[in-house]
């Protein structure tokens, strides 16, 4: 029955894969509030038709920040919450009106340096405290790019929280914006039935995923999080300028 509810276009061994994937990559989310979503965006990208690929990620990522969120609420920093829930209403809806879909070089490249710029220089203070920027534009990137895990990150980083606060607050974050998203695929026109079972699977191993990167951050110190956190935010954006110039010096 397991296996008749994985999606007949892909192998066999494929989804069982990325099923597996799906463990690995929301245990370093769980970990270091960060990257899984990016690496899961790559893994499904190689193997998904196109039309597939943002609302299933999508469905999956929300699966995971919801298991995130809920075994850390207690230290979710609720006050932050209202800001960009506002920033991320406006822009799922903008990116919902958007027909073509905006060349991805381009939103890799601007992610790869906001990141890389907050990496290195103190954001304004009005940035800093401004939610509903970082939720208007990752939410309206979201709708093309998929994984904006690392642009909100970069919005709280330098808030300096503890690593449990961060990642609990994070994954609230993404879980707004992903169910938001997923709603409106839905509503343009998604099917969805196919690949029911697959999402479920992925999301069962995501939430096993997560329980065990959360065991992982207990183990850590709030200085030694930071660190990785900036190691892993400075990779994603330097891999994603590195696609964005080959695809622009390609075209």
């Amino acid at each position: 029955m397991f296996l008749a509810a994985l999606p007949s276009e892909l192998p066999l061994w494929t989804s069982l894969a990325l099923i597996g994937a799906s463990f690995a990559t929301s245990a370093i989310s769980a970990a270091f509030g960060l990257g899984g979503g990016l690496v899961m965006l790559a893994l499904l990208a190689a193997t998904l038709p196109p039309a597939a690929l943002i609302p299933v990620h999508g469905w999956v990522q929300l699966g995971s920040n919801v298991a995130r969120a809920g075994m850390m609420w207690r230290t979710i920093q609720w006050a932050l919450v209202p800001g960009f829930l506002i920033g991320t209403v406006a822009g799922i809806a903008l990116g919902g009106q958007i027909v073509v879909s905006l060349p991805p070089a381009y939103m890799q490249l601007a992610v790869g340096l906001f990141i890389l710029w907050t990496l290195i220089a103190s954001p304004p203070r009005w940035l800093r405290h401004a939610g509903w920027v970082s939720g208007l534009v990752s939410s309206f990137l979201t709708m093309f790019f998929g994984a904006t895990g690392p642009f909100v990150a970069a919005y709280l980083k330098p808030r300096k929280m503890a690593r449990h606060d961060q990642v609990a607050t994070h994954a609230m974050f993404m879980t707004l914006q992903h169910g938001l998203k997923v709603a409106m695929f839905t509503m343009l026109g998604f099917a969805l039935a196919p690949w029911v079972g697959f999402i479920v699977a992925l999301v069962l191993s995501g939430v096993a995923g997560t329980w065990a990167g959360k065991l992982v951050l207990s183990r850590m110190s709030d200085h030694g999080f930071h660190r990785v956190l900036s190691v892993v935010l400075a990779l994603i954006a330097l891999r994603l300028i590195y696609m964005a110039g080959s695809a622009l010096l390609a075209g």
